[in-house]
């Protein structure tokens, strides 16, 4: 397939570029978009066609939701039964990185929603994003444009190097500003459950609803015969090649750790800026200072990304805190590493492990 990449900066002055973009769209072509949050393999969300182009393109469980942009938090009333508090919600926070789970109208095929009578709903912040859609005149099912399995792209170099050639067009709208996917939440009752965190935290949410709800699932797996409510839930996710470790202990012993593992193996080291002195200059991918968990947040993407192309014989990250952002960052790596953590402590010197 021939694939047009095309780099907008500025929406007036590129209207063209628009208008193709949300022209094949309508056509049922698939453009990946630029969001706040990730990069999105945009089809048109009421089309069946679209939705399983997109799954073919992404290699994508059948099942597993796709999450559908709109242009004004009130176009939800199209294709989804809405209430007050989803309106409390949009107020709040769209747009922006929120995903709402709604029970669906007749309007969005089950192709779209993964068999499901529910579907996942969000209204996107990126002007470009915004501009296409709304041009569009659609709906626009747009999960993380990455081959499913694989670290969610965040800028158009990596979204070229899953999808130039699986798709008719890749819109290039600069790095994303939050680099996590949007925080997805259910409704239920008069409170919520949250199904993925992301940078609307739970201090957020409990701004606007008193009641929320932590999902399990947010650390643990589904079983096998269990349905996802939202992406993310159930499949390997966000894993780069070589195997990824997460290290758990104070700043102190886990830098000992790696001093030492980096005597011995070939480690690719995902590390706070001050460790970067102690540790010998190989293989070394710096996300930020300690303290800087929105730099955490945009950066840790691209290094897993990065780490395929060193093919290091293992990764080691820090175990994030669940605190704030913190507990998006924590559930993404989690899942990177498959639930790998490894406990660092004086007790692991002393015993020689």
């Amino acid at each position: 397939m021939d694939t047009r990449l095309v780099k907008i900066e500025d929406i007036e002055a590129q209207n063209a570029d628009i208008d193709l973009a949300a022209s094949i769209l309508k056509d049922g072509g698939l453009v990946v978009i630029p969001t706040e949050t990730v990069y999105g393999l945009g089809g048109d969300a009421t089309n069946p066609a679209s939705s399983k182009k997109i799954y073919e393109a992404k290699g994508r469980p059948s099942d597993n939701p796709l999450i559908i942009h709109i242009a004004t938090a009130q176009d939800a009333e199209k294709y989804a039964h809405t209430n007050e508090i989803y309106y409390r919600l949009a107020d709040a926070f769209m747009p922006g990185p929120l995903t709402v789970i709604l029970q669906k109208k007749d309007t969005v095929p089950y192709e779209t929603t993964g068999g499901l009578d529910t579907m996942a709903i969000r209204c996107p912040s990126h002007p470009v994003a915004h501009a296409i859609i709304e041009r569009a005149g659609i709906p626009i099912a747009a999960p993380s444009a990455n081959i499913s399995g694989r670290p969610s792209a965040t800028s158009s170099e990596f979204v070229v190097e899953d999808f130039f050639g699986r798709v008719d067009m890749i819109v290039d709208g600069g790095d994303c500003e939050i680099g996590l996917e949007s925080t997805i939440v259910m409704i239920k009752n008069d409170s919520l459950v949250l199904l993925r965190p992301g940078a609307i935290t739970l201090d957020a949410l409990s701004c606007v609803c008193e009641k929320v709800e932590i999902s399990p699932t947010i650390e643990g797996v589904l079983g096998e015969d269990e349905h996802p409510l939202s992406p993310g839930m159930k499949y390997k996710h966000y894993a780069p090649a070589s195997p990824l470790v997460l290290l758990d202990g104070n700043d102190e012993d886990v830098l000992e750790f790696l001093i030492s593992e980096q005597k011995t193996k070939r480690c690719a080291i995902i590390c706070y800026d001050e460790e970067l002195d102690a540790l010998e200059d190989k293989l070394l991918l710096p996300i930020g200072a300690k303290d800087d968990i929105v730099s955490h947040g945009k950066m840790i993407f691209a290094r897993l990304r990065q780490c395929d192309k060193l093919s290091p014989d293992i990764i080691y990250a820090h175990l994030p805190d669940k605190y704030g952002l913190g507990l998006a960052l924590h559930n993404r790596l989690i899942r990177a590493a498959a639930h790998t953590v490894l406990k660092i402590d004086k007790d692991y010197f002393t015993k020689g492990v």
